[in-house]
């Protein structure tokens, strides 16, 4: 129940967890400036990943890696942006945040990994995984178990968000 109040209480507090995923997608210690202006970030103003002459997403193969799912890829940054991204690897699909306590509970903290393994955006091609530690006694974090519930609660706020992302692609192409 802790776990699931923190994510909400982190969302909650975060103004960037509200943002459109275009505008801002915070990386290590950059902030964001203004709308459509990442600072730092790995998307162009469009939200879109680039590497080079590889673009995420994009349909076409990227000649080494995995091709990853654009809105899935997306949705999971939107999604996790209440935590400090700690890593991204399009290649291999996999973003890491780093531990993160929510202000109302600091003895208790939390990070996530998302895996998107590849281009259909399907349940099937998301994987979350949380881990959760609470500060002891004596002052050391130590592993505490994680409600089984909250990484399928984070892979469906993904799904329906990435779901969404795309929804508005197709508008914006038909409009």
């Amino acid at each position: 129940a802790g776990l699931t109040l923190m994510v909400a209480a982190g969302c909650a507090d975060d103004p960037a967890a509200h943002r459109p995923y275009e505008s801002c997608v915070r990386v290590g210690d950059h902030d964001c400036e203004e709308r459509g202006k990442p600072k730092g970030s790995l998307t162009d103003a469009f939200g879109t990943a680039q590497f080079g002459n590889a673009t995420i997403g994009s349909g076409e193969p990227l000649g080494r890696g995995t091709n990853v799912n654009k809105h899935l890829w997306m949705a999971s940054l939107d999604t996790l942006s209440f935590l400090p991204i700690a890593s991204t690897d399009p290649f291999t699909g996999v973003i890491a945040t780093d531990w993160s306590a929510a202000p109302n509970a600091p003895n208790e903290r939390l990070k996530v990994t998302a895996f998107v393994k590849d281009t259909s955006l399907t349940a099937e091609s998301l994987r979350v995984a949380v881990f959760r530690e609470q500060l002891s006694e004596n002052g050391v974090w130590v592993t505490a178990p994680v409600d089984s519930a909250t990484p399928r609660q984070l892979e469906d706020a993904i799904l329906t968000r990435a779901r969404q992302l795309r929804r508005e692609e197709l508008s914006a192409k038909d409009g």
